[in-house]
C-alpha cells in the first residue's frame, strides 16, 4: 500500500486524534486505542526525542530513559530527517510558539 493511499484510509483516526480536547480525553482514548506496551513504548521515544532536542548524550539518555541506543538513534535519524512533527510540537510544548493567528 502506497503513503497516499495509506494516509487517506487512516485519516479519520488523525482526525479523531485532533479532536480531543483535554488531556483526560487524549489519555482515554489512547488507553483504548493502545496496548500498555504501545503506550510505554510511545512514551519512551517521546521522552528520547525530548532529551536528544535538549543536546543530551546517548549514555545520559540511556540512563534517564532505559532506551535501547538502538531507540534513541532510531529517534535521532527522526529529528534529524524525519517529517518535522517534533519541530512542531516541540515549541508548543514549550510556550515558544506565537498564538494561532
Amino acid at each position: 500500500m502506497n503513503k497516499i493511499n495509506r494516509n487517506k484510509k487512516y485519516e479519520r483516526m488523525y482526525q479523531a486524534i485532533i479532536s480531543l480536547k483535554t488531556l483526560e480525553e487524549c489519555e482515554m482514548f489512547f488507553d483504548d486505542l493502545c496496548t500498555v506496551t504501545e503506550l510505554q513504548a510511545m512514551e519512551q521515544r517521546f521522552h528520547v526525542a525530548e532529551c536528544l532536542s535538549k543536546g543530551m548524550i546517548y549514555n545520559d539518555i540511556l540512563t534517564e530513559t532505559g532506551a535501547s541506543s538502538a531507540t534513541i538513534s532510531r529517534v535521532n535519524r527522526s529529528l534529524q530527517y524525519g517529517k518535522g512533527g517534533y519541530d512542531v510540537v516541540f515549541p508548543r510544548l514549550n510556550g515558544e510558539e506565537e498564538a494561532d493567528k
